[in-house]
């Protein structure tokens, strides 16, 4: 499956007429979180293909359009924070937002709290494993997990319950966004267990494969 994920920042070069010259072929977009809504918008319909997306920590409050309209969500996309959905013969789950670094922050969560949002997959997880096999393909994060892409600031540590969540349900891929990447040199894919875990930002464009 031939996947173009985004997270983070806006790109001149996917936000143009030209985009589907350059990336045509795509089955599915995949947002990793923190980009406005109108852009998610514009790629599903200049692609024309669906979008699954988590939301990052400073998504919040209402996002306008150029012309002054509110968008709420994405459309052609879905949110699949919390939940595990099947496109085609791919599993995904999604987990939004960051680190809790605000007491009052939204879209931030502290380690117990992430850890209670992953225990509302469980059930589907269980269900997909004994319909399909297995219990999932791929996980949408907007944070890494801990030790691995993240920083050593707060606002920017991973969460630990994502390395037990690989360790457990094995998906074959993590995508991620939030960790901004400036050199050339710094990693943005890791193999941990079972699982590629690649950071995402601002664009990746992938083929998936399930073995």
């Amino acid at each position: 499956m031939r996947v173009l994920a985004v997270s983070d920042r806006v790109l001149d070069r996917l936000y143009c007429a030209q985009v589907k010259e350059q990336f045509g072929g795509i089955d599915l977009l995949i947002g990793c979180g923190d980009l406005p809504y109108y852009y998610l918008d514009f790629l599903v319909s200049a692609l024309d293909v669906p979008m699954v997306y988590v939301l990052g920590n400073h998504d919040q409050g209402p996002q306008y359009t150029v012309d002054g309209r509110i968008l709420k969500e994405v459309r052609g996309g879905v949110n699949i924070h919390g939940r595990v959905t099947r496109y085609k013969d791919w599993l995904i789950a999604g987990l939004e937002g960051s680190m809790r670094y605000h007491p009052k922050g939204k879209l931030m969560y502290s380690e117990s709290e992430m850890r209670w949002e992953v225990t509302q997959l469980l059930p589907n997880l269980l269900w997909n494993r004994v319909r399909y096999g297995r219990f999932l393909d791929i996980l949408v994060t907007h944070s890494p997990p801990f030790g691995i892409h993240d920083r050593p600031d707060l606002p920017h540590t991973g969460f630990r319950i994502f390395r037990t969540f690989m360790r457990l349900f094995k998906p074959r891929y993590l995508l991620h966004g939030h960790i901004h990447i400036y050199r050339p040199d710094t990693p943005h894919e890791t193999v941990f267990g079972s699982t590629r875990v690649i950071n995402v930002y601002p664009y990746r464009l992938l083929t998936l494969e399930k073995e």
